[in-house]
């Protein structure tokens, strides 16, 4: 079975809608046929087996269609972010090699593509919040667990034959998450819908109107929807948080506004989803909003004494286009160093603390970033923050804050953050900036901010 049959041997009849829009729809027929058609496009232009097919289109059906053709075509699947500046999309190009480029336009041969191994089936990049991206290779088999991995325990009892509800896919179909909620709603038979960009107003009146009763959200889409005018999400009732940490304060917030649970999760685009929430656990435990969850099953997770967490997939990307493999971050057990730092409760449930490489020493004290951060976004007058250290002669770093929102005084901040902190987590200064850097998912982008830190006068 490779990923193309999602799509092709899917329960849908030919005739049922089966990829939609805010404004058009696409039955599982014509969605099928278009792919054949591509596929047989693609071999005409080149394209053979373990060859790679770059997909530069808005989100659409078609972006669906293009990637079930290239695996149709026994072609490796290399998404391209539609809005992406030139400069990223060269480097796309040069460390995937693709045969061909397929866009809104058509087919441009790019010719001197690689071949690769068999059984791979698509490249996604890292977030590239603390470098260069890279490009992650992702086999059919691999991926094909990975699905089954996360959709096993979420599958409730419900009532026998109830269809799943349509999968809506607020992301772009060029990021790992995209991709992934795209195949997760297949693999599950459900529809999908799709839309190009997210607006709270759109996503509310897709939910109603499709009957969405679970979905998945980045946490910048989260904060968003929190935040603004939107009366109600009925009849949404599971709301899954991926590609970053999303903190307790917004889960508790989003659930208290919108009455839907929030299930955290947490994974890599190396190692998948290993660690979520079921649907019993979110009623079982609601005081654990914020966790990431329990290990998913046939995930073993472990803290060592620094607190650093290290996870053993049942499998995990085969490497990098680059050539490079994560050897590198493997122990002899089969264990990864995710470079995180967690708390592992008596349940059983995984609290995500922040990258230990974002942790702050300072003078011995360590300082999570993420604490302070939500302290500040408590306050009335500030939006959003972000905490970096900054070098300091005496006690080697310090906190320092980026603030986003109403003027308010250093004075007023700091006394808020004594309120709260104890005073060596209190940041030395404060910077106000109209917005803070961010990934199109919502992640930020602190390696930014802490050059900022670093050559900005305190």
């Amino acid at each position: 079975m490779t990923l193309a049959d999602l799509l092709l041997r899917h329960p849908f009849a030919d005739d049922e809608a089966l990829l939609h829009t805010a404004d058009r729809t696409m039955t599982a027929g014509a969605a099928r046929t278009a792919a054949h058609e591509l596929a047989d496009r693609l071999r005409a232009e080149g394209v053979r087996p373990g060859t790679a097919v770059a997909v530069r289109v808005p989100n659409s059906p078609e972006s669906v269609v293009a990637m079930t053709a290239i695996w149709t075509a026994g072609a490796v699947f290399v998404p391209v972010n539609a809005a992406a500046p030139a400069a990223e999309v060269e480097h796309a190009l040069a460390a995937a090699r693709p045969e061909v480029l397929v866009e809104a336009s058509g087919i441009t041969r790019l010719g001197g593509g690689r071949r690769y191994d068999d059984g791979t089936a698509f490249v996604t990049w890292t977030s590239g919040t603390t470098g260069t991206p890279k490009a992650i290779l992702h086999t059919h088999e691999g991926y094909l667990e990975l699905l089954d991995r996360v959709l096993g325990p979420l599958r409730g009892p419900g009532s026998p034959g109830r269809p799943p509800s349509p999968n809506l896919i607020p992301v772009s179909l060029a990021l790992n998450s995209g991709i992934y909620n795209a195949l997760f709603g297949l693999r599950a038979g459900a529809a999908l819908v799709i839309m190009d960009r997210f607006r709270p107003a759109e996503f509310a009146a897709l939910v109603a109107r499709f009957r969405i009763r679970s979905t998945v959200l980045p946490p910048a889409a989260i904060a968003m929807l929190t935040e603004s005018e939107v009366p109600a999400l009925s009849p949404l009732k599971y709301v899954r948080s991926i590609t970053a940490p999303l903190s307790p304060l917004h889960a508790r917030r989003f659930t208290e506004r919108f009455g839907a649970f929030v299930l955290n999760s947490y994974g890599q685009a190396e190692l998948g989803e290993v660690i979520g929430w079921t649907a019993a656990d979110a009623r079982e435990h609601p005081e654990k909003v914020g966790a990431a969850g329990r290990p998913l099953p046939g995930v073993s997770v472990r803290l060592d004494p620094a607190g650093r967490l290290w996870v053993k997939p049942p499998r995990r990307a085969s490497g990098y286009a680059t050539g490079e493999r994560l050897d590198d971050r493997v122990d002899a057990d089969g264990y990864v160093d995710t470079g995180d730092l967690a708390v592992l409760d008596p349940e059983g449930f995984v609290w995500i603390s922040g990258r230990a490489g974002d942790l702050i020493n300072r003078g011995g004290h360590k300082v999570f970033p993420e604490q302070v951060e939500e302290v500040l976004r408590l306050h009335p007058a500030v939006t959003d923050a972000a905490v970096v250290g900054a070098p300091d002669p005496r006690l080697g770093e310090v906190p320092v804050a980026f603030v986003v929102g109403d003027e308010v005084a250093d004075e007023a901040l700091v006394a808020w953050c004594r309120e709260h902190l104890v005073a060596y987590k209190v940041p030395v200064a404060f910077h106000r900036v109209d917005a803070l850097p961010r990934t199109e998912v919502g992640k930020l982008r602190r390696a930014e901010l802490t050059l900022r830190a670093r050559t900005t006068p305190g």
